[in-house]
């Protein structure tokens, strides 16, 4: 609980800062590559308080001794839905402006394009069902 205690102010506070960045300073893109870096950086140390926390109290220890290694399914199951989801969201922007360019030239290539954006999308659909059957082994 103290992880999302710690995230959640960096990551609200990154959210509202990046379109201001972009907006108010000539420099914007390397200011929002620094805040990138920076949630990147809160993300690593994150991950390792969640890896490294022992639990609170007795309940908590024998819960977790009878479950068997679940934090490295866990983490297994998050990147695997964080890796899936970065690699859909650069498939997504290549393709999603092909299928614009295309689109304002010739209007009846809708249908094609969007099924090319489509198949895109579904690098992400599959890293998500990768983490449900990696959770459903937790």
């Amino acid at each position: 609980m103290s992880a999302w205690l710690i995230g959640f102010p960096l990551i609200a506070g990154a959210a509202a800062l990046a379109p201001f960045a972009a907006r108010r300073w000539h420099r914007g893109m390397a200011v929002l590559t620094a805040i990138g870096v920076l949630l990147l950086a809160g993300a690593v140390v994150l991950l390792l308080i969640a890896a490294t926390a022992r639990p609170a109290s007795a309940a908590a220890t024998a819960s977790a001794a009878g479950s068997g290694g679940s934090t490295g399914a866990l983490i297994g199951a998050g990147i695997a839905v964080a890796g899936s989801s970065i690699g859909a969201g650069i498939a997504v922007a290549y393709t999603g402006a092909a299928a614009l360019a295309i689109m304002s030239e010739r209007p009846e290539l809708f249908g094609r394009a969007m099924v090319i954006v489509g198949l895109a999308e579904g690098i992400a659909i599959y890293g998500l069902v990768v983490g449900i059957i990696l959770i459903g082994k937790a």
